[in-house]
């Protein structure tokens, strides 16, 4: 059960690294340095000294997702053996890496059409959240007790919804955000980039109602799991929203740095991946012997 706890944990891990990797590949303008799929040129399967450092960085984004269903394909094996009753979550690694990878082939051969480049980069965020959903199911050890061992659980359905509408909320924030980047400077190619026709001002403005309406919905999640044992991870998220929130307003202002966009992404996707735990880990059902009890005094009844 160990080899399938540290799959899953890879799985995750690799997930959101190739959202931070896809995001430098745009930034850098490295998006058709590898002009052809699915060889990276016309002649050669990998990158050539001829296509410079964009190919580099191409072809190394290319390699990730490799590596990414390599250890897709290995966790349902190990999950098919020790953990069979979670064969689907795990396969949602196998089954989607590819299809993700069919969708940035048709990014390369349309050129960068940032319809297409929206999919490709919102395509990773259920991945994610199918990676923590098959964690937070497995025995092991528990970062947080379940509200039915909690002796403050009428706080339960408040933080399970509000948990939940965050990770919503999240969601909408990165498809925002996609919007955004579409109309931005980072088209992902020096060359003329087909661009969304959206004003940059008004959706960039509409992008930050959705983090200011996220920003209350996580700060009520702090107040209402303040006396849980909820409370460091409603903080963390509130650490690691914070940071995003100020970096986006920082970039903005800044002429968007292109390192400063490969970090607001990294920390957005930290942002979703933290909401999606806290909101798994309110329905979590760990393995009966992994279950964590309270102690109780002779005579005394156990907390539900």
């Amino acid at each position: 059960m160990l080899l399938v706890r540290r799959l899953a944990q890879l799985a995750l891990g690799l997930q959101m690294l190739l959202v931070v990797s896809g995001t430098a590949v745009r930034v850098t303008g490295s998006g058709l340095g590898c002009p052809t799929w699915p060889r990276c040129s016309g002649g050669s399967l990998t990158n050539t000294a001829a296509l410079g450092s964009h190919g580099y960085i191409e072809f190394g984004n290319r390699l990730l997702a490799v590596a990414m269903e390599g250890v897709g394909i290995l966790l349902v094996l190990a999950v098919r053996k020790h953990a069979r009753e979670h064969t689907r979550l795990a396969a949602v690694q196998a089954l989607v890496v590819p299809i993700q990878a069919v969708i940035g082939g048709l990014l390369v051969l349309s050129g960068l059409n940032p319809y297409v480049l929206i999919l490709h980069f919102l395509t990773s965020f259920p991945l994610v959240l199918a990676a923590a959903a098959l964690l937070s199911r497995l025995p092991g050890r528990e970062w947080t007790l379940r509200f039915e061992n909690d002796p403050r659980n009428r706080s339960a359905v408040s933080i399970r919804g509000l948990a939940w509408g965050s990770v919503a909320a999240t969601s909408v924030v990165l498809v925002l955000g996609t919007l955004v980047t579409g109309t931005g400077p980072h088209a992902g190619d020096a060359r003329k980039v087909e661009r969304l026709p959206f004003n940059p001002r008004d959706i960039t403005q509409l992008h930050a109602d959705g983090v200011w309406l996220l920003s209350g919905l996580v700060l009520a999640l702090v107040v209402v799991g303040w006396r849980t044992t909820y409370r460091l991870w409603t903080l963390a998220l509130l650490g690691l929203l914070a940071a995003q929130a100020g970096l986006g307003y920082w970039q903005y202002f800044h002429g968007v740095p292109a390192a400063a966009v490969a970090l607001h992404v990294a920390l957005a996707t930290c942002v979703f991946t933290a909401a999606s735990w806290l909101a798994l880990s309110t329905g979590a059902q760990p393995a009966r012997s992994e279950q964590p009890t309270l102690a109780r005094a002779p005579g005394t009844a156990t907390a539900r």
